[in-house]
């Protein structure tokens, strides 16, 4: 699996450790070993204008994630397809404040931004109630694994 992480936030952020839960949640979802992922931590400036500019909503948000190949997580039975899974942009200021409020701080917040964005590039949505259902409860069971598990990857 080829993953760049690209700090351009300011902040600080654990490479290390985010390329170890990308990868922890990569296999959980048995993405094909060769697919790529690049992670890209920005300021709330730039969070901002990618938000404006391809989301059409104004002001700063916590993550945004751009498919590339449009893979699908792989079946149990099937091999997954090779390709690029896409970019992920996390704004580490936002996940600061979002950490607080939530009572977890920031890197789990970052983390569970991080298990988000990586389901959202794999075609999971939450647009409708069922699918909120079933992408939160699978981002909780691979937090929950990573907090466990995946942790002595890292």
């Amino acid at each position: 699996m080829s993953i760049e992480i690209i700090d351009e936030s300011g902040h600080g952020l654990d490479v290390r450790r985010l390329a170890g839960l990308s990868r922890f949640v990569m296999d959980q979802m048995r993405v094909h070993p060769q697919a790529e992922l690049c992670i890209k931590a920005v300021d709330e400036p730039t969070i901002a204008q990618l938000n404006g500019q391809w989301m059409e909503k104004e002001g700063p948000t916590d993550v945004l994630a751009f498919p590339i190949d449009e893979l699908r997580p792989g079946l149990v039975d099937a091999e997954p397809e090779e390709g690029v899974l896409g970019d992920l942009v996390l704004c580490p200021a936002v996940a600061e404040r979002q950490g607080e409020q939530a009572g977890h701080g920031t890197e789990a917040e970052i983390e569970l931004l991080t298990v988000h964005g990586i389901l959202h590039l794999l075609g999971y949505d939450h647009a409708e109630p069922e699918e909120h259902r079933e992408m939160f409860g699978l981002q909780d069971q691979l937090l929950a694994g990573w907090r466990t598990r995946g942790s002595d990857q890292r």
